[in-house]
């Protein structure tokens, strides 16, 4: 398809619900151009586009010619490096190549203890106690690498923080069992931080909402104090799954 001379190439991207313009300005960020998008039940598809990049024949010509010299230098090199195997002495075992540091092995630490006497291993993960969780509600990207490394490291430790409702959708057929999406920070669907962390088929007293006004029903855009239990992430949907433990409309 050409645009005034101009040839593209397009990628189309499947978004969940409620991050539409997380996954929009990531691409736009690589040098995609936001064309249009198509809405499913569960995911909207984000089509892009971009200039494809035009190859000079010079560069053309210089790469078949640094092709053609690394031909003749290698057939030149292995002319000149035959000979017998026992002339290089005898190969090496892995042990014997192996340099492997002496001592005894180190002992594995135990839980650090809080004045209180509790151990690091029940303390509830928070911005102010915890460098890890702070980083993770930072991250610009929700498909980034570091949620699955976090995830992995504290699996059923409980987290806090602060967030919003991007989306909420009915989980399958039922109709008081849902399927929420919850972003770091206060801008629900407009957030641009933090996972994409997801309370799944859930009623109402599933979240254990708390607090002095507790109410009849949540919903999309709703502030959010979370107490969670952190559970799997799912690299290929970029999802990352809570349990709630208590939950407060701020």
């Amino acid at each position: 398809m050409a645009d005034d001379g101009v040839r593209y190439e397009f990628k189309s991207v499947q978004a969940i619900r409620g991050i539409e313009a997380r996954s929009i300005a990531k691409w736009q960020k690589a040098g995609w151009e936001f064309v249009d998008q198509s809405q499913g039940t569960l995911r909207t598809t984000l089509n892009f586009r971009r200039p494809k990049p035009k190859v000079p024949w010079v560069l053309i010509a210089v790469a078949a010619g640094v092709v053609l010299l690394l031909a003749i230098v290698g057939g030149i090199a292995g002319a000149l490096g035959g000979g017998d195997d026992k002339d290089r002495g005898p190969a090496k075992s892995p042990s014997e190549a192996t340099v492997v540091a002496g001592g005894k092995p180190s002992e594995t630490p135990k839980p650090a203890e809080s004045a209180s006497g509790e151990s690091d291993a029940d303390q509830v993960l928070t911005v102010e106690n915890s460098k890890d969780l702070a980083a993770l509600l930072a991250v610009r990207d929700y498909c980034d690498e570091t949620i699955g490394t976090f995830a992995a490291k504290y699996e059923d430790r409980t987290i806090e923080f602060d967030g919003s409702i991007a989306s909420m959708s009915n989980h399958g057929d039922y109709k008081t069992r849902y399927d929420i999406l919850v972003h770091p920070g206060d801008k629900g669907p407009k957030s641009v931080v933090g996972p994409a962390f997801k309370f799944e088929d859930v009623n109402l007293s599933d979240l254990h909402l708390t607090g002095a006004n507790i109410p009849d029903s949540v919903g999309t855009g709703d502030l959010l104090h979370v107490v969670a239990r952190v559970g799997k992430y799912n690299p290929g949907q970029c999802l990352f799954f809570l349990e709630p433990v208590s939950t407060r409309i701020r």
